[in-house]
């Protein structure tokens, strides 16, 4: 199922090994809806910002995914519409394995283990519609981190499965799937957005210590950025951020982010991101959300989740979405290794104040 065609390395776009259970069914809207920065972001910002550890979140749906027939973890999404979501997910096949006693050998701690990065189409009731496979058998890079969309790609990057390594950054077409590399990255990364106005690349490394800033200009022959490397090898030159950043804030590990504004009225215009993750501290296991100043990792709004799952995994331990519903804040999550149901919660505008402010 995972390999029905391999293109040679230096292809500028890769077609995806991909499986179509509904052929006829488009992967995606047509046309495809606007990114949250032209459409609902200040909205999602302004209602962020009435949110509190006395908000009420009120469950409004469980949508059950069908399964691909392997067990994989999820690691981020992108809703495209109503009636479609793409899911970056990882299948690891070999484990990683800590080299034990604090050692570390080329700048990290375990081994690189194995495993495939695959995209997931999925209808608004959960039916699957595709299955790609982003990587080949044996490649490095292959855990797919934290994805967002920017109104034509969906942006994603394919790292080793271990801190201090190294990753590379894909864009992917949503109506076929298709992928083109965009450049390769000394660390490994895992959340990503795209500022279009700024023509820049934001990734988190591991645990989100870091941001680094990469020059993406688009305006290279056949609209081909101009950083644009084939798909790389382990001997593939790597990009220098322009810039790189350190996160000021241990709240949590943001996992997936979505950027909402390319330059806010709220935060003195600048660009303003959602993340969500968790902290493990101790044994207990912490979540949250925030609003997030791209650029310099600033929190301007942060707000714990204790939203859990059954088995008490947080609901914020790996991919989200977000929306506004009939004014309302709506919140997507899809927690945990072989997790399969997709938890939609609403913020409800009643919940009281922290402080006893009473209703606005």
């Amino acid at each position: 199922m995972r390999f029905l065609t391999i293109l040679p390395l230096a292809t500028c776009v890769l077609a995806a090994n991909i499986t179509r259970f509904a052929p006829s069914v488009l992967l995606a809207p047509s046309p495809l809806p606007l990114p949250h920065t032209r459409s609902d972001g200040e909205a999602i910002i302004s209602l962020f910002e009435t949110l509190g550890r006395t908000t009420i979140w009120r469950s409004i749906a469980n949508i059950t995914l069908q399964s691909p027939g392997y067990t994989y973890e999820p690691e981020g999404i992108v809703r495209l519409g109503s009636d479609r979501y793409v899911v970056s997910a990882g299948d690891w096949t070999v484990p990683t394995t800590s080299y034990g006693n604090g050692l570390i050998i080329n700048g990290t701690d375990r081994t690189a283990g194995e495993g495939y990065a695959h995209f997931l189409v999925y209808t608004g009731n959960g039916t699957l519609l595709a299955d790609a496979t982003l990587t080949a058998p044996g490649e490095i890079e292959y855990h797919t981190g934290g994805i967002d969309f920017d109104g034509e790609y969906i942006w994603t990057t394919l790292a080793q499965y271990r801190p201090n390594s190294t990753a590379h950054i894909v864009r992917v077409k949503p109506t076929d799937l298709s992928q083109e590399t965009v450049l390769r990255v000394l660390d490994h990364q895992g959340a990503i957005v795209h500022n279009t106005a700024k023509q820049t690349l934001h990734t988190l490394n591991w645990g989100s210590r870091n941001t680094s800033t990469f020059a993406y200009s688009q305006s290279g022959q056949h609209g081909r950025p101009k950083h644009y490397k084939p798909k790389p090898s382990n001997d593939s030159p790597f990009a220098s951020p322009i810039a790189t950043v350190r996160n000021p804030s241990y709240f949590i590990d943001y996992q997936d982010c979505k950027l909402l504004s390319l330059a806010s009225p709220s935060y003195n215009y600048r660009p303003i991101m959602l993340c969500s993750g968790i902290a493990t501290l101790g044994t207990y296991y912490l979540g949250g959300i925030a609003l997030v100043d791209v650029e310099t990792m600033v929190p301007v709004a942060e707000v714990p989740i204790t939203l859990r799952t059954d088995a008490g995994v947080p609901l914020t331990v790996n991919p989200v979405e977000v929306s506004v519903v009939n004014g309302k804040l709506r919140m997507y999550w899809l927690p945990g290794i072989g997790e399969t149901v997709l938890r939609v919660f609403e913020a409800d505008p009643r919940s009281p104040f922290e402080f006893g402010g009473g209703p606005q």
